[in-house]
């Protein structure tokens, strides 16, 4: 009570309370819980992990493209977003009774200004994901953590599907960062390394905003609990999202893995194929066992190594098998991506 934001998060940890007094009941066992999610639903993962009031709710955590937000805005930050938002949609007053009767597509129109993560409300945050990771501070449970190889492909063409295509002259001006920053962004990315602009975009996005921190997540997590790194890699994923767009492939694009996981195999817009299927077969058999036991590895689904920082192993989910891989950090120009932010 008192505090605002973080509201969600709250729903979730009611949610888990409910299942540690009612598991039992359905033959469960309170202790062997747990919670997974992709996208916002991954940063949610992240954000109970580093929650104190999170602590002996769930007993494993697994994190799907959720690493992209490892620093939180404090409270005060988050109570100006959200009056700048309501100032917009013409309720300067904050009232319920006047945001209520908001249209709906006034909303739509000034989402851009306000977009929720969660924030440092000194309750179920005290500090933002990366400090408490890297501290320690936070509820040590087992962790697989990983992102799709391709990520941002999936906001690359979307740009594209509402004609706003990424185009030679408007490349460095994709960014959002200071010029100088952006000349070297387009000096590591040249155009002239891709077959489209977008697809250059798609690779700075899914480094900067997914691969990178998610590296860093795994780093920062595994000098403290058994740690699982993976990364989707199924360049001939179906898109189930968007539609198809003459010379550009999605690849293995944000939340093209969760087809495999939920056996969507007759999915829009094309089965999966035999291969496909085996990889989804394989994925659901590592959830699962990490799910049971803490660790993904199990009879009949190739070896699949923990994570250090001495030895930075990444299990390629890709077809025909899934194996373990070193050159994540190469791979996703890392340490350019750590000059920028250091």
């Amino acid at each position: 009570a008192g505090h605002a934001g973080n509201y969600g998060l709250m729903d979730q940890q009611a949610a888990l309370r409910w299942v540690q007094r009612n598991i039992g009941r359905f033959g469960g066992d309170r202790h062997n819980v747990t919670i997974f999610g992709e996208s916002a639903g991954g940063l949610s993962v992240l954000s109970q992990l580093a929650s104190p009031q999170a602590h002996g709710l769930f007993g494993k955590a697994i994190v799907e493209s959720g690493a992209y937000a490892l620093t939180q805005a404090p409270l005060a930050q988050a109570e100006a977003s959200g009056a700048s938002f309501a100032a917009a949609v013409g309720c300067e007053s904050q009232s319920i009774s006047c945001l209520r009767q908001v249209p709906v597509s006034t909303i739509l129109g000034n989402e851009s200004t306000v977009g929720y993560q969660p924030d440092i409300d000194g309750r179920v945050l005290t500090q933002s994901l990366g400090t408490s990771f890297v501290s320690g501070q936070f509820n040590r449970v087992p962790v697989m953590n990983g992102t799709n190889h391709d990520e941002w492909r999936l906001f690359a063409g979307l740009d594209q599907l509402l004609g706003n295509p990424v185009t030679a002259e408007n490349y460095q001006y994709q960014f959002g960062v200071a010029p100088d920053i952006a000349a070297k962004i387009v000096a590591q990315y040249p155009l002239s390394a891709y077959a489209s602009p977008a697809l250059a975009v798609g690779a700075v996005g899914t480094d900067a905003t997914y691969a990178c921190p998610a590296l860093s997540a795994d780093t920062m997590l595994s000098k403290y609990v058994p740690t699982y790194a993976y990364e989707f890699s199924d360049e001939q994923a179906p898109e189930v999202f968007l539609p198809a767009i003459a010379g550009f492939s999605y690849g293995a694009a944000h939340a093209s893995e969760l087809q495999y996981l939920f056996g969507l195999h007759s999915a829009y817009p094309a089965p999966l194929s035999s291969t496909q299927q085996q990889l989804a077969a394989r994925m659901r058999a590592y959830w699962t066992n990490f799910a049971k036991r803490g660790f993904p590895s199990g009879s009949g689904a190739p070896l699949w190594p923990g994570f250090t920082s001495a030895r930075q192993r990444v299990q390629s989910l890709v077809t025909p098998q899934p194996h373990a891989e070193t050159g994540f950090a190469a791979e996703h120009q890392c340490a350019f991506w750590s000059s920028l932010s250091g």
